[in-house]
């Protein structure tokens, strides 16, 4: 990477604080050439801040702007908008405005494989990282799963993977990022309020493919129109895309059996009934997954080993317990309805009791209700979103009551539910209405669980 004297981050958290300890660790770096601008104010940043002021670091909390004093690199926290103030600022000096994943990319000798898509990311980049380890590799999760991309960048050697969970956030502002192998699972609408429209947040997301050439591969779901959507421009440029599909396609599902085109002909790999993470959905992750690590060289031994013993990760259809014969199970992940009607197939014919509720992105609850008035036994309501879910369950004719609180509706779910039902947080909207994150939203959750009356398994 070209010399970079002095960094402004924009934003604290994982990825700002990350980047600052990049900045403050580089040869003969001075604390006074790193300064941090965050819009908000609060009692958890003002500590951060402190620690970082305590180290000569400039922050400035309540900023609007970024003052113009010569910087070389503007990095960018994915919480704040291109269309905020702080963010136009910064634009204006003529300098690279980069997300960390870029940032982790230039400093990086490791090959990346990009992972994206509306919904599927963290399950499909902990799998590849999981099958490439059963085959012997170094590989590494970055990105909202498992270390920084800027924290594992110079930890990853040439002969090591660097699997990256990569948000529309953290790609809309990359430039040179070139994975080796790039995975797209799915364009359904999410975070309409960042992006500013459906078509900006497509966009954004298939900047996956940007610098992929010749010899790279793309692995693209075709079951989704949205992605399906991508296979022509990426191929027209000599890309290898491998189409992803259920029922047809170079991955595919043929007789139960998991099959990856490679090389010669099909590889069999292992029966759907046999992977342990539940749901339609998963299946086409693992087919996602199982092409990606067999492009990057991973044997069909290893990616069968490898899918037989994934287990779902925390927050995704995470089985908690079950208590008085009824299963409670943790999606606190879910934070859109295309992520809740995915997660709606898991449970085969078992009945449901769905906690839905949170901090709406910009979308649209009608097609979620009327899935759930076909699923689901009774939804539970609460939260900021809760009279824009109203009005959607009402329209469709969908049983459902209301709460205050996500504890609340957990208690009503719980006093409602009978032996041999699943009660299932799947909120399709943000936490941040009530929680720090989906996964503090999801830890609740869990702790509640644990508090109802009975012996749970």
């Amino acid at each position: 990477m070209a010399e970079v004297q002095r960094v402004a981050v924009l934003g604290l958290g994982r990825s700002g604080d990350a980047v600052v300890c990049w900045a403050l660790g580089r040869p003969g770096a001075s604390p006074s050439d790193v300064a941090v601008f965050v819009e908000h104010d609060t009692p958890r940043l003002a500590q951060s801040a402190s620690l970082l002021r305590a180290a000569g670091v400039r922050v400035e909390l309540g900023a609007v702007s970024v003052p113009d004093e010569g910087w070389d690199l503007v990095v960018a926290s994915p919480g704040i908008s291109p269309s905020r103030p702080l963010m136009r600022s910064a634009a204006r000096f003529g300098v690279p405005v980069i997300s960390e994943l870029e940032l982790a990319y230039r400093l990086s000798v490791a090959p990346f494989v990009a992972v994206t898509g509306t919904n599927g990311k963290t399950t499909t980049t902990a799998l590849i990282t999981h099958l490439l380890r059963e085959d012997g590799r170094n590989a590494v999760s970055v990105g909202n799963i498992g270390v920084s991309a800027v924290a594992a960048a110079p930890c990853v050697g040439a002969d090591g993977v660097i699997v990256a969970e990569c948000s529309s956030f953290q790609l809309a502002l990359t430039l040179d990022f070139h994975p080796k192998v790039a995975v797209l699972l799915n364009i359904t609408p999410d975070h309409i309020d960042w992006h500013g429209s459906m078509d900006a947040y497509a966009a954004d997301k298939t900047k996956v493919f940007a610098n992929l050439r010749p010899g790279d591969v793309a692995v693209i779901d075709i079951d989704d129109p949205g992605s399906a959507g991508q296979t022509a421009s990426v191929a027209r440029r000599g890309v290898e895309v491998v189409h992803v599909g259920l029922s047809g396609g170079d991955a595919r599902v043929e007789d139960g059996l998991l099959v990856v085109d490679a090389g010669s002909g099909g590889i069999p790999l292992v029966r759907a009934d046999e992977l342990l993470i539940r749901g339609v959905h998963n299946v086409s992750n693992a087919l996602a997954a199982s092409a990606a690590a067999l492009a990057m060289g991973a044997s069909p031994d290893a990616v069968r080993a490898g899918l037989t013993t994934f287990e779902p990760i925390e927050h995704r259809l995470d089985p908690v317990a079950t208590i008085g014969g009824v299963e409670y199970v943790n999606d606190s992940k879910a934070t859109n309805p295309d992520a809740v009607m995915k997660a709606l197939t898991a449970f085969g014919s078992t009945p449901l009791i769905i906690l839905l509720g949170g901090r709406n992105k910009g979308n649209d609850f009608g097609p979620l209700a009327e899935a759930c008035a076909l699923r689901c036994r009774l939804a539970v309501l609460y939260g900021e979103a809760r009279p824009e879910l109203e009005t959607a369950f009402r329209s469709a004719g969908a049983p459902h009551v209301v709460a205050g609180t996500m504890l609340e509706a957990l208690a009503l779910a719980s006093a409602a539910s009978l032996p041999g039902e699943v009660v299932l947080l799947s909120p399709a909207c943000a936490s941040f209405d009530e929680f720090s994150d989906y996964e503090d939203r999801g830890h609740r959750f869990v702790e509640g669980v644990m508090r109802i009356p009975g012996e749970p398994r």
